[in-house]
């Protein structure tokens, strides 16, 4: 347990100097074979009128993808041992971890918004968020880079060394892909709406304990009266069980507000409002991003502390046995 722990900050700092591979890298050739694969059983033309058709191809799709590495992974853990199976695992959790590129991506939105360069930082903001960034002021941003750091900082980081300590590789492999199929596939749209249901409830499922692990670090990394009080009241506002209390201790950790009107294809959506908001607006400000990454940092050193004085513990109970 405490090399697993050691792993974790190891992937972490690799992560960090390294960031992700600009080329090759297994999720991406994951993403085109998850795309092609939906093309061919879920053709857009198909709508709601075969809704449990629509299901059961998109559980089936799940299957045929997930299995096979996760069991692979299976294998792998069971047969490598020692210093090769530890670098196996900590190349795996490398390329399952995002805090690297949480940090350019909110970077390349804060510059320029702090430059005024509005434009620029909406084109950097597509590449985070999937709604339309042409309709957003400074505030909007703003605030769409900072859930982004927040929400991504729970399914991109902390649920991957959640899943890793818990289960090994074979859990980061099962999760890692779940969401990045949950990020393709789980929009309430006619195409996606009975195709994806399977894959978003598994996410949920598979993000529930790593949601509320982040909430609680981000609340004792942060305003702790705040933050409680906004998960308390605001979570379960979210049409998201695990984004909601993710977002809305991070919210009140930092004391910003956000959701409020959003657009999404076309049309403005009034979401709950998160956080602590002022008369005339949400409290965010051009840094919020990155006050929200460093919030995270915070957070992870809280949850490997934890973790290793668990492992600690562990393991002098049993050299004590």
């Amino acid at each position: 347990m405490l090399m697993a722990v050691l792993l974790c900050v190891l992937a972490l700092v690799v992560d960090h100097y390294l960031g992700e591979p600009r080329k090759a890298h297994p999720l991406v050739a994951f993403g085109w074979l998850a795309g092609r694969l939906e093309r061919l059983v879920n053709p857009s033309a198909r709508t709601d009128s075969n809704a449990q058709g629509q299901i059961g191809r998109g559980a089936l799709a799940v299957l045929v993808l997930v299995l096979p590495p996760t069991l692979l992974a299976l294998w792998v853990s069971h047969w490598l041992v020692g210093p090769v199976l530890w670098v196996v695992e900590l190349i795996v959790l490398y390329f399952a971890l995002g805090r690297r590129s949480l940090r350019d991506h909110a970077r390349a939105v804060v510059l320029p918004l702090q430059a005024g360069e509005l434009d620029v930082a909406r084109d950097a903001l597509a590449r985070m968020v999937s709604r339309d960034v042409a309709a957003l002021d400074e505030n909007g941003i703003s605030r769409a880079a900072t859930e982004s750091v927040l929400e991504n900082g729970s399914d991109a980081v902390v649920a991957s060394l959640f899943w890793f300590l818990l289960a090994g590789i074979p859990g980061v492999i099962l999760h890692r892909l779940v969401n990045t199929l949950d990020a393709m596939w789980g929009y309430r749209n006619p195409r996606f709406r009975g195709f994806g249901r399977f894959v978003a409830k598994l996410d949920d499922a598979l993000a529930y304990w790593p949601a509320r692990l982040t909430a609680l670090a981000y609340t004792v990394s942060g305003k702790i009266r705040p933050a409680l009080g906004c998960w308390r009241t605001q979570a379960a506002q979210w049409d998201s069980p695990n984004a909601g209390p993710v977002m809305a201790s991070g919210a009140g950790a930092l004391k910003l507000g956000l959701g409020g009107p959003t657009p999404y294809h076309g049309q403005w959506q009034d979401r709950p409002r998160l956080g602590v908001w002022a008369v005339n607006g949400p409290s965010v400000s051009t840094d919020s991003a990155l006050r929200a990454l460093r919030l995270l940092d915070r957070a992870l050193m809280i949850i490997l502390a934890l973790a290793f004085g668990g492992a600690a513990l562990w393991h002098w109970s049993m050299v004590g046995a």
